[in-house]
C-alpha cells in the first residue's frame, strides 16, 4: 500500500511577505536603493569627500563644474562665492538633512501617538481638546506657522526641528485617534478587557500594535516633509545658520550667484528633489506593502 507524500510548505517569515509586495513596486525599490546610497554617503562623509566643507580656496572662486569649461577634476561639482568644493558641502549636507529627518519625525512621531492615543481610547471631553487644538494648529500654513515658532524661538538648527516637530504633529494625532477608535471597539480588545488587562496593557500592548501600519507610512511622508521645511527654513535664514553644509542654507547663499553661476544653485536643489522623491517613493512601497486592502488587489 502505497504512502502518498505529504509535501509540506514552510509558511513564509514577515519580512519575506513585506519584502514581496514592496518589491513589486519597482519606483519604490529604486527610491530605497537611490536613499541608501545617500545614506551611506552621509555615514561616511570625512571618508569618501575630496575635499572639507569649510576650508575656502581664494584661488578657484565660483570654479565651474569639471565637465564645463574652465572646470577641474579636482572639483568635481566646481566651487562656490568663497572657493568651497561643493560635492564636499553637499554630501556633509546630507548629514543634516537625513538627521533633521529623523529628529523631526521621531519627536513628532512618540508626540503624536501618545496624544492620539489617549484622545482615541478615552474619546469624551478629553478627546475633544486634544482635537480642537489639532484643528487650530491644522488652521494655519505649515511653513507660516513653522516660521512663526522659530521666530519666537530664535533662528537655528535645533529650534527649527522644534518648530517642524510641532507643525508635523497634528498629522499622527489624528491618523492614531482614527485607527485606535477603529480598533477600540473589535473583539479582541474586548476579550482582553474582560480577561482583566489594564488601561496601559490596553493600550499600548494591544491596540497599538495594530496601528502601526499607517504610522509607518505617515512617518515616511513626514520624514520628506521635515527635509523640505528644513531646506525652506534654511533658504529663508531661519534654520541652519552659515557656514553650515545644509542645503537650504546653500540655496540662501547662493541666491546673488543664479545668473553667472548656475552651479551654486542647481546641485543643492536637486539634492533636496532627488532625497525628497526617493524617499516618497519609498513611502509609496510600504503603503503597498503594509496595506492589507492593497495586497488582496
Amino acid at each position: 500500500m502505497a504512502v502518498a507524500e505529504i509535501k509540506t510548505t514552510t509558511p513564509p517569515t514577515g519580512f519575506a511577505e513585506f519584502w514581496f509586495y514592496f518589491s513589486r513596486n519597482k519606483g519604490a525599490v529604486i527610491g530605497l536603493a537611490i536613499f541608501l546610497i545617500i545614506l551611506v554617503l552621509a555615514i561616511f562623509a570625512p571618508i569618501v569627500t575630496p575635499h572639507s566643507p569649510s576650508i575656502q580656496n581664494r584661488d578657484v572662486l565660483l570654479l565651474p563644474p569639471a565637465l564645463a569649461t574652465g572646470g577641474q577634476w579636482t572639483y568635481l561639482l566646481g566651487t562656490d562665492a568663497v572657493g568651497r568644493d561643493i560635492l564636499s558641502r553637499l554630501i556633509y549636507g546630507a548629514r543634516f538633512s537625513l538627521f533633521i529627518g529623523l529628529v523631526v519625525v521621531t519627536i513628532s512621531v512618540i508626540s503624536g501617538v501618545l496624544v492620539g492615543l489617549i484622545a482615541g481610547y478615552f474619546r469624551g471631553r478629553t478627546d475633544t481638546i486634544i482635537m480642537r487644538v489639532m484643528d487650530i494648529i491644522l488652521a494655519f500654513p505649515s511653513l507660516l506657522l513653522a516660521l512663526v515658532l522659530v521666530a519666537v524661538l530664535g533662528p537655528g538648527l535645533v529650534n527649527a526641528m522644534i518648530a517642524i516637530s510641532l507643525v508635523n504633529l497634528p498629522h499622527f494625532v489624528r491618523l492614531t485617534r482614527a485607527a485606535v477608535m477603529s480598533e477600540r471597539t473589535k473583539d479582541y480588545v474586548i476579550a482582553s478587557r474582560v480577561a482583566g488587562a489594564g488601561t496601559m496593557r490596553l493600550m499600548f500592548l494591544t491596540i497599538l500594535p495594530n496601528c502601526l501600519a499607517p504610522l509607518i507610512v505617515q512617518a515616511t511622508l513626514a520624514f520628506s516633509a521635515a527635509i523640505l521645511d528644513a531646506a525652506a527654513l534654511g533658504f529663508l535664514g531661519m534654520g541652519a545658520q552659515p557656514p553650515t553644509p545644509e542645503w537650504g542654507t546653500m540655496l540662501a547663499e547662493a541666491r546673488e550667484f543664479i545668473q553667472r553661476a548656475w552651479w551654486v544653485v542647481t546641485f543643492p536643489g536637486l539634492a533636496i528633489l532627488i532625497t525628497v522623491l526617493a524617499i516618497n517613493l519609498m513611502g509609496d512601497g510600504l503603503r503597498d506593502a503594509l496595506d492589507p486592502k492593497l495586497k488582496r488587489s
